[in-house]
């Protein structure tokens, strides 16, 4: 039986795509994953000869994109991109939903990580984290520090510092990313993480400064910029996010073997690469078995920080 349903699935990959694809995002146009996402399609469609379509659906969430992916045919035809907050953070936060994205999706391509620089006012005294850790100390519960959401990797990010430094901070939500890092800018808000995107126009403003990388290297774009550890932070802080791509559980291997390698040889290419730097995001060619994995890893962190800190979404 094996051996006969083999001619039927080479004949699905083979065929794929026989007309246009629709790609599903919670990410608003002109954010950073849009963006991306944009480049990818452009190249996909012309790899495919078919037309790939964005669809934004920002809000809710993401519970909004999610739920019009989820009501698609399960052939590859609708794809939803979502980042490692999505997959490993959502069923933490919104617990009475019972909702695990990838008991309903099936992980197919990677798309980029992105890191998080703790973003500070150009006139603030803090010149490392070191500095920032000590006054929170100094100031238990005084500090607070800035994040674009509820359960964002700005959000969790924080926590997380709060858990192995010993420290005690109040954390602002903001709905506008542009205003968060305007008010860092102002020392309204004393500190936030940022992706270089996001930060990067107040950055060279010469309103913000960039005191740490919550990496383990440093960020070939940003080789001034220490490491959370050479800055004086906890060593094993690390904050990013990665970006993928799913589609709705049951697409027949075949054809998420031949999306997982096109997006793959999408992402190689030279001009991909060149906007990736601009945005110190880092190119992934994973496996669909690897993004499983990741995100695995993630709710594991979530989960714990989450419960760590009573937040819900409810």
């Amino acid at each position: 039986l094996a051996a006969a349903g083999m001619p039927h699935a080479f004949a699905q990959a083979t065929d794929f795509p026989s007309k246009p694809v629709v790609i599903v995002t919670p990410f608003a146009a002109g954010s950073g994953p849009d963006a991306v996402l944009r480049l990818v399609s452009d190249k996909l469609g012309k790899l495919w000869m078919q037309r790939v379509t964005i669809e934004n659906k920002p809000g809710g969430g993401g519970f909004i994109a999610i739920d019009a992916a989820r009501r698609a045919a399960p052939d590859g035809y609708t794809l939803l991109q979502l980042d490692s907050e999505h997959l490993g953070a959502l069923p933490h936060l919104y617990k009475s939903r019972n909702f695990v994205p990838l008991q309903h999706f099936d992980p197919v391509a990677s798309l980029f990580r992105t890191p998080f620089f703790v973003a500070v006012s150009s006139q603030s005294k803090w010149a490392s984290m070191k500095d920032l850790i000590a006054d929170a100390k100094a100031h238990p519960g005084q500090i607070t520090y800035g994040s674009w959401g509820v359960g964002s990797p700005g959000h969790l990010g924080g926590q997380q510092l709060d858990a192995l430094a010993g420290i005690q901070q109040n954390h602002a939500p903001y709905r506008e990313v542009s205003q968060l890092y305007s008010n860092v800018g102002t020392g309204e808000v004393p500190w936030a993480f940022a992706s270089i995107p996001s930060s990067q126009g107040i950055y060279k403003a010469g309103k913000l400064k960039y005191i740490a990388v919550a990496t383990l290297k440093r960020v070939p774009q940003m080789p001034d910029v220490p490491t959370m550890a050479e800055s004086g932070g906890p060593a094993g802080l690390e904050v990013n996010s990665f970006v993928s791509l799913v589609a709705p559980k049951g697409v027949p291997a075949a054809v998420k073997a031949k999306i997982n390698a096109d997006v793959a040889k999408v992402i190689a290419d030279p001009e991909i690469r060149a906007r990736f730097d601009t945005f110190a995001f880092e190119p992934l060619a994973w496996s669909p078995e690897e993004i499983e994995k990741q995100a695995e890893i993630k709710s594991r962190t979530y989960g714990e920080l989450v419960r760590r800190g009573n937040i819900s979404l409810e």
